[in-house]
């Protein structure tokens, strides 16, 4: 508990033993009843002593409001209410409102403060400190003074502070705050490791690659935060009610009162149904239970490595429809390898691979680092001065001048473009053809891995109810093909440029069935704005671009897209508990309401339908945070 929480639970105490005397000599005939003409003043004195003491912060918290021009929320309810089962002489009734109302409210702070506590945990990943070797000696400085290129020693047990590259070391890292694995994953040195992880048995020196505010942990922690800002519909829908709910309450109460006061004349009677009715009324079970079960989904979430920028995306992912794939390093594995090597015109395979090396030295893509890397293997050496230009066209290769010659290294449309003769391959690799001097030099057959948790994960999707799962591509027919008939795939589009790819999903979005939602799965720069244009953006968070990361909407921190399918799970789960504690809380709340007005209901049932539906509810929403809850 709280100092706060602590003090709340003793004030109840204090105001409840009083209130448990007055009780016993109210019932043993030791205090006067209420005289036949007038008012019973002395009854009036002793019982506002336990209600001032449990009711001084709603006192006040209303009058402020009021003040501030915020006047119908559920302080002013209770208030009214409570000060009009006095003016009926009804004081064991008013204080007994006002102290459970008090007990509901001091159990709903401890259970939100516990599901906070519990989010707290889950993402208790932020670094206290960095070390920094200077003169021989370790020196421990906060994260944020760090510069980039650093060297930061990371000893047995503590968090990695910032990303970086192992410059000596080998170590187990436990990574299981951040993805959800729980076996720690080995690292050496040239092993990249990200901020967050737990390192757990050998010192590490980490050269930073990033500054602490670019780095995972911060943005992590940054994308939590953040998440209560983008409300679902359904908490759209209980503020909005909330905010128009309050003040039609109190004006049907004041209804209840007057009109049947005027007819019957049973004034006391009418304001004691009156009275009631604006107890029950209370909307706190729903503007509390409900962004609580986003808000404990979203942690959950977080616990699998699952992270969800806003309650409204927790949502969306309830009524996935249409699931498309980026392929590269999203189905498959991004390591891609050479297998042949296929020289023509008299070009041996050694002057075809350098030629193709040169070429890609200045991009990153994944089949361009595996020509680089064989050329390296095989003894080969690389001068940059030979190179003065090299230039990318999208979506077609590379395009460059070695040793004053033009060469050419891409796919079949960067030959065609140029008019190069050549025979166009057919296989489920991708194919590099080269050429010289608008001579052609032969091609490279270079071949993706499919990741091994791929079909599994479409096959989930399946299960899950999932209609369409689609792969988009820029590699060829072939490659693609094999890919998509390997996985199971629905559709395959492929030799597609970044630019077609968004508008293949817009047509996608068109003939998607109405009332489910597209989601695309991506991990490259050149993802984004099709992360951006879908309903729901999936980034890979491991090896995934930033930009990518910063334009999805949930992000898969270990880049296992099975977790997509426990995404659903997790949003329909969350969903669920939602929907029960409305309907809960709106058919027991109407029904006793009506029990109010009719007068069969008491305050001591009003009591229930607010307090105790509230505290149902909320014990309902904090299922979701279960540790024992298999997604």
């Amino acid at each position: 508990m709280t100092k706060s929480q602590k003090k709340d639970l003793a004030r109840i105490i204090v105001a409840g033993c009083i209130f448990a005397v007055l009780m016993v000599l109210e019932h043993t005939g030791l205090l006067p009843e209420l005289p036949p003409e007038g008012y019973n003043w002395l009854g009036l004195g002793l019982f506002l002593v336990p209600y001032v003491i449990i009711a001084y912060d709603v006192i006040f918290t209303a009058g402020r409001n009021i003040a501030h021009g915020q006047v119908f929320d559920e302080n002013f309810l209770m208030l009214v209410a409570t000060v009009g089962a006095f003016v009926v002489g009804e004081f064991s009734e008013g204080v007994a409102v006002m102290l459970f109302y008090q007990v509901g409210e001091l159990f709903q702070d401890i259970a939100v403060n516990r599901s906070r506590q519990s989010i707290k945990e889950l993402m208790d990943i932020t670094p206290d400190y960095a070390n920094i070797e200077k003169d021989g000696k370790i020196e421990q400085v906060d994260p944020d003074d760090v510069e980039l290129g650093a060297t930061i020693v990371i000893k047995p047990g503590e968090k990695i502070p910032i990303d970086g590259i192992v410059l000596k070391g080998e170590s187990m890292v436990d990574t299981a705050s951040l993805t959800g694995e729980s076996v720690p994953r080995k690292v050496k040195t040239g092993d990249e490791v990200i901020s967050g992880c737990v390192n757990e048995n050998s010192t590490l020196y980490v050269k930073t690659t990033k500054l602490y505010e670019d780095s995972t942990v911060y943005k992590i922690l940054e994308l939590v935060e953040n998440a209560g800002a983008k409300k679902a519909k359904a908490e759209k829908f209980i503020t909005k009610f909330a905010k128009y709910y309050t003040p039609i309450v109190v004006f049907a109460a004041l209804a209840i009162f007057l009109i049947p006061s005027f007819i019957t004349g049973d004034w006391f009677e009418w304001l004691t149904r009156a009275c009631t009715f604006l107890v029950v009324s209370c909307p706190c079970a729903l503007v509390i239970s409900v962004p609580m079960g986003f808000f404990g989904g979203i942690g959950v979430a977080s616990r699998e490595g699952i992270l969800i920028k806003g309650g409204n995306y927790l949502e969306a992912a309830a009524k996935l429809g249409t699931v498309v794939f980026d392929k590269t390093g999203t189905l498959t594995q991004g390591v891609f390898k050479i297998t042949e090597i296929c020289p023509e015109n008299g070009f041996t395979e050694n002057e075809l691979l350098e030629t193709a090396a040169y070429a890609e030295q200045m991009s990153n893509h994944p089949i361009a680092e595996s020509i680089k890397n064989a050329h390296l293997d095989a003894g080969g050496k690389i001068d940059l001065s030979l190179l003065s230009e090299n230039n990318e066209v999208s979506g077609h290769g590379i395009e460059a001048v070695l040793k004053s010659e033009k060469i050419l290294a891409g796919n079949a449309k960067l030959m065609n473009k140029h008019g190069i003769e050549f025979t166009e391959k057919t296989t489920g690799g991708t194919v590099c053809y080269v050429a010289k001097n608008g001579k052609y030099m032969g091609h490279i057959i270079i071949s993706d891995v499919v990741k091994a948790e791929a079909k599994e994960a479409v096959s989930g999707l399946k299960a899950e109810g999932v209609e369409r799962t689609v792969m988009l591509t820029g590699d060829r027919k072939a490659a693609g093909e094999e890919v998509a008939g390997k996985l199971g795939l629905d559709q395959v589009y492929t030799d597609l440029l970044p630019q077609d790819k968004v508008t293949k999903v817009e047509e996608l979005l068109k003939t998607k069935k109405e009332g489910s939602n597209l989601a695309f799965v991506g991990d490259g720069i050149n993802d984004t704005p099709v992360l951006a244009r879908s309903d729901i953006g999936f980034a890979m968070g491991a090896i995934g671009s930033d930009a990518a990361i910063e334009a999805a909407d949930i992000v898969i921190m270990d880049d296992d897209i099975r977790k997509i399918s426990k995404t659903m799970r997790i949003s329909r789960f969350t969903l669920g508990i939602v929907k029960q504690n409305i309907v809960f809380a709106l058919v027991v709340k109407i029904g006793i309401i009506i029990l109010s007005a009719l007068g069969f209901a008491n305050m001591w049932i009003a009591v229930f339908g607010d307090v105790g539906v509230a505290v149902l509810c909320i014990l309902n929403a904090m299922r979701i945070l279960s540790k024992g809850r298999k997604y």
